[in-house]
């Protein structure tokens, strides 16, 4: 995993279920525009969609831990 993503990794880990939850509405908006841009032909890095994806899931992932418990 890259350091970024780890770093991106840790800060989400430090973050309360309500602040991850506001970031997963923010990211879940960033994505909806981004295919937006896709489909009208605007958008020039295709690869951030994917980047985006990614985040979307580790937050949901981070959330269901803490709910469970599974993390500090």
């Amino acid at each position: 995993m890259p350091v970024k993503s780890k770093r991106y990794l840790n800060d989400m880990r430090l973050k309360t279920v309500d602040e991850l939850d506001a970031e997963l509405v923010s990211a879940k908006r960033e994505l909806f525009n981004l295919r937006f841009q896709n489909a009208t032909n605007q958008l020039d890095n295709t690869a951030r969609i994917t980047d985006v994806r990614k985040n979307i899931a580790r937050i949901q992932t981070i959330i269901t831990q803490k709910k469970m418990g599974l993390s500090d």
